[in-house]
C-alpha cells in the first residue's frame, strides 16, 4: 500500500509544475503588461539615463550617425555651475529649483484649503442645488490644459483682455482712467508693488487656483460623505462648536484621502508644462521657468539632448526625493487607524 501511495505522489519537476500552477497563472497575464512596460518605460528610461552622460546632439540621431562622446558628469556639472548659462540665457538653476518647488507648495496649499472649503459648504445639510453645483466646478478638470491656457493668455492682454477689460469698467465707476488698468500681466519685469516674484507669477498662481481646486473638492466630498453623522451629533451633545467639530472630527477623517491627493497634485503641479509654457512662456526674464519647460528648450530649442536628459534625470531625482520626504513626514502609505 505504501509503495503504491508513493508511486502516485509527484517528484521532482512533476511536483513543481502543479504546485506553481496558480503562480505560473499570475505571471502569464502579467506579462504582456511587464513587455509593454519595458519597452514604452524602462527601457526609454535607462536610455536617457546613458543619454545624461553623453554631448549626444543632433548629429547623433540618425542610425548612420557616429555614437556621441561620453562626457560623464559634464553635463551635470554645467546645469549646477552655471555653464548652461553661455547657452541659456539668464539661467541660474538654483533659482529654477527654488521657484520651481515654491510654484509647487503656494499652489497646493492654496488648492487643498480651498477644495476642502468648499466641499464643506457644499455638504451642509439644507443647502438648495447641490447637484448643480457639484457638476459646475468639476469643468475645470475636464478642459483640457491646452485650452486652459490659451483662454487665460487672452485674458491677461493689456489691451483687450477680459481682465483689464473688467477692471477698468469696475474703475469707471469711481473715475478712475481706463489707462490705469492696461496691466502688462505678463511681461513685466518688475513687479509694480515691488513684490520679490513677477507679476507674471501671480497670473499663473490665478489661473491654476481656478484649475486645481475642484480635483480636491471632489476627493474631499467623497471623504466627508464617508463620515458617519453619529460622530457630529455625539460631539454637538458634549458641547463641541462649529470650529471644534471640525478639527476634531472633519480634519482627521478626511486626512487619509486628502493627503494622497495633495501629493498628487503637488507632482501634476510641478510637471505642469502647457500652463507655463503657453500663459506666460516662462518669463519675463526666465523669472517663471521650471524644470520641465526648460528641458523642452533643451531638446526643441537648443537640441541639446545630452544636456535635456541630463535635465530630465535631475527633474526626477527631485520629484522622487520630494516624494518620498513628503510620505515619509506624512505617513501617506501607512495604516491609518481612526
Amino acid at each position: 500500500m505504501t509503495a503504491e501511495v508513493s508511486m502516485n505522489t509527484p517528484s521532482g519537476f512533476q511536483a513543481w509544475w502543479q504546485r506553481t500552477t496558480k503562480t505560473r497563472l499570475i505571471y502569464t497575464y502579467l506579462f504582456p503588461a511587464a513587455l509593454v512596460m519595458t519597452v514604452i518605460t524602462f527601457y526609454p528610461l535607462l536610455y536617457q539615463v546613458w543619454m545624461s552622460f553623453t554631448d549626444y546632439g543632433i548629429t547623433n540621431i540618425r542610425l548612420d550617425a557616429p555614437p556621441p562622446n561620453w562626457v560623464g558628469f559634464q553635463n551635470y556639472l554645467d546645469i549646477f555651475s552655471g555653464g548652461l548659462a553661455a547657452t541659456i540665457p539668464n539661467f541660474n538653476f538654483w533659482y529654477l529649483l527654488g521657484f520651481n518647488l515654491f510654484w509647487t507648495f503656494s499652489n497646493v496649499i492654496i488648492h487643498v484649503a480651498v477644495g476642502v472649503l468648499i466641499a464643506v459648504l457644499l455638504n451642509q445639510k439644507g443647502l438648495w442645488g447641490k447637484s448643480f453645483y457639484r457638476a459646475i466646478y468639476v469643468l475645470p478638470i475636464v478642459f483640457p490644459t491646452l485650452v486652459i491656457a490659451t483662454v487665460w493668455r487672452n485674458m491677461y492682454d493689456p489691451s483687450f483682455g477680459a481682465i483689464n477689460l473688467g477692471l477698468a469698467r469696475l474703475g469707471s465707476l469711481f473715475g478712475i482712467p481706463p489707462e490705469s488698468f492696461q496691466i502688462r500681466w505678463i511681461d513685466q519685469v518688475q513687479h509694480p508693488f515691488g513684490g520679490p516674484l513677477p507679476l507674471s507669477y501671480y497670473a499663473l498662481l490665478l489661473c491654476n487656483i481656478w484649475l486645481g481646486w475642484p480635483f480636491m473638492t471632489v476627493v474631499a466630498t467623497g471623504a466627508l460623505q464617508s463620515i458617519p453623522a453619529d460622530l457630529y451629533e455625539a460631539a454637538s451633545i458634549d458641547g463641541a462648536n462649529a470650529p471644534q467639530r471640525f478639527m476634531n472630527i472633519t480634519v482627521p477623517m478626511i486626512r487619509p484621502a486628502m493627503i494622497p491627493a495633495a501629493m498628487y497634485g503637488m507632482i501634476m503641479t510641478f510637471n505642469l508644462f502647457n500652463l507655463i509654457y503657453f500663459v506666460s512662456g516662462g518669463g519675463p526674464l526666465r523669472q517663471t521657468e521650471i524644470m520641465v519647460t526648460t528641458a523642452f528648450r533643451l531638446v526643441n530649442q537648443n537640441r541639446l539632448y545630452g544636456m535635456a536628459a541630463a535635465f530630465s534625470v535631475l527633474t526626477f531625482l527631485v520629484l522622487l526625493a520630494l516624494t518620498l520626504l513628503t510620505n515619509q513626514v506624512t505617513k501617506a502609505t501607512e495604516a491609518y487607524d481612526v
